[in-house]
């Protein structure tokens, strides 16, 4: 396992000790399924937030539960290799649940950050990190660029017959 994906005990001795250390720490999750451009560009968004990016992935059961039974299409070990291995991330960790909201009252990170599609009321978490003293903020999306839609191209371009075309 690269040294940036840690456990669920690992990633809270983490925090801690970055804002013991006097560290503001950031947090965002997603299924970063397909990591794409809009991707990388909203991890580096909210890594400027702050000194330290920890990234919440869902494992493939969450995603399977919140995207159908044919997502992810990209493994959650190959997931967080992959976002470990871009500089804006400090460290990734998986959670199974349907929302990081254990992970993330664990955790009480100093800013929560989600997509600008997020009203801040419906952020998973964001009431804890409110009353720990932390800020809930949200970054724009780089607008046509999804998961989905890079899928529905795909299938589009090479399976033409599943799309009617």
């Amino acid at each position: 396992m690269p040294p940036k994906v840690l456990t669920r005990d690992e990633i809270v001795l983490k925090t801690r000790n970055w804002q013991a250390a006097g560290e503001k720490v950031v947090f965002t999750n997603g299924c970063f399924d397909i990591l794409h451009a809009g991707h990388v560009r909203y991890l580096s968004a909210a890594r400027e937030l702050g000194d330290r990016l920890v990234v919440g992935l869902n494992t493939d059961a969450s995603v399977r539960r919140l995207k159908g039974p044919n997502r992810p299409v990209v493994p959650e070990q190959d997931r967080a290799d992959v976002l470990s291995a871009l500089a804006s991330v400090d460290a990734v960790t998986l959670f199974d649940d349907d929302t990081p909201e254990t992970l993330i009252k664990l955790l009480l990170p100093d800013i929560l950050v989600k997509g600008a599609d997020w009203p801040v009321e419906k952020i998973a978490g964001a009431k804890a990190v409110i009353e720990h003293g932390g800020s809930v903020l949200t970054v724009p999306l780089l607008e046509g660029r999804s998961t989905t839609g890079i899928i529905e191209t795909i299938i589009q371009l090479h399976c033409p017959q599943q799309t009617g075309g």
